[in-house]
């Protein structure tokens, strides 16, 4: 299909629809004897050990395996390698992504995209298996339409793809945020300070949240809910004096605010010193927890699964307990958020 697209005549990507396999009776479905597997978007703890897996349950179902370096970038330059079982020994408990990720405006473009498609002809790609959160899927979506057929895994630490209730980092990036947290409760207990922390969290205050329930923060702040810095943050503090508190922990997610700025104006209306920290790219580092390599490696093992029965053009997902596969099309137009009612929780133990 796609060795008849060239730069001056481009689908209209928009319109095509990616083939749905699971209509396809399983003795019909093609059969893949090669796959692709790149890593895409922001590195996540425990990507890794989702590349380890899927090589090893590969290996087992006699599929070769070629990882792409650079993500979408690599994808249309070209850059593949075959690797095997022995390429990924020693990779479970690294954190990042030895086959590295990276942003690509070309990819981006039809003509990238093109490209792309033209490069898993060339290798002669039966599948690729994109590890990676939202962008990555649409752009897998994308290479699905132009019939390059693909395998979505939730590689992400803000935990903010709608079709899955977990995704591979997650736990290890709130480890990370919890243990920081803790260190800093210590010295704002010492000088009677407040310590305004923030985590990752762009468009999704998960990791806020949570983190902020298991650090007994005082307040938390996320993008899915307005911000009445008076309201949810000046007068919460002061209440907290008011009964005795002498030291405070405030974790706001990246997209609800800047930590310090809101760090001036508490010590500006309060009178209580205070101190911003921007955890940052910290959270993304590290070892990968133990759920994190377990859920890597059993998303890995499905996802070849999927491969092996030609059912493809789906996305890996955790949903009611177990591992499962969705749609790409239907996956890609989920929608999640965190409720009033959630954070209401959390504001009962803060």
């Amino acid at each position: 299909m796609t060795e008849e697209y060239s730069a001056t005549n481009l689908p209209d990507v928009k319109n095509l629809k990616a083939a749905n396999y699971d209509l396809v009776p399983e003795n019909e479905r093609p059969k893949v004897t090669s796959i692709g597997i790149l890593t895409s978007g922001g590195d996540a703890p425990g990507m890794n050990a989702t590349i380890r897996a899927v090589v090893r349950a590969a290996s087992h179902y006699g599929i070769k395996v070629f990882g792409i370096t650079r993500g979408y970038h690599g994808l249309w330059k070209g850059e593949f390698d075959e690797i095997d079982t022995r390429q990924v020994s020693e990779t479970l408990q690294r954190g990042g992504t030895f086959l590295m990720t990276a942003r690509s405006k070309t990819f981006e473009t039809p003509e990238g995209l093109v490209k792309a498609a033209q490069m898993c002809k060339v290798f002669g790609i039966g599948a690729l298996l994109v590890i990676g959160g939202d962008g990555s899927y649409r752009g897998a979506r994308d290479l699905a339409s132009m019939g390059i057929p693909v395998i979505g895994l939730p590689g992400t630490i803000d935990n903010d793809i709608s079709s899955t209730e977990y995704t591979i980092g997650y736990d290890t990036a709130m480890n990370t945020a919890m243990e920081a947290i803790d260190k800093l409760r210590d010295t704002a207990s010492s000088h009677e300070r407040c310590s305004v922390v923030e985590v990752m969290g762009r468009k999704a205050g998960y990791i806020a949240l949570n983190v902020g329930i298991a650090t007994g923060a005082e307040v938390v702040l996320i993008p899915e809910q307005p911000v009445d810095i008076d309201k949810d943050v000046i007068r919460t503090i002061l209440d907290c004096r008011n009964m005795g508190k002498r030291h405070f922990i405030v974790i706001v997610a990246e997209g609800a605010g800047d930590a310090i700025e809101i760090s001036n104006i508490i010590e500006a209306s309060t009178g209580i010193e205070s101190r911003p920290t921007i955890l940052g790219h910290l959270q993304r580092g590290g070892s990968p927890s133990l759920r994190d390599r377990t859920m890597a490696s059993l998303m890995g093992i499905h996802a070849i699964e999927c491969v092996n029965s030609g059912l493809l053009n789906r996305l890996i997902v955790f949903r009611d307990g177990k591992i499962t596969n969705v749609d790409i099309e239907e996956g890609v137009k989920m929608k999640k958020t965190i409720s009033a009612e959630e954070l209401n929780r959390f504001k009962l133990l803060s």
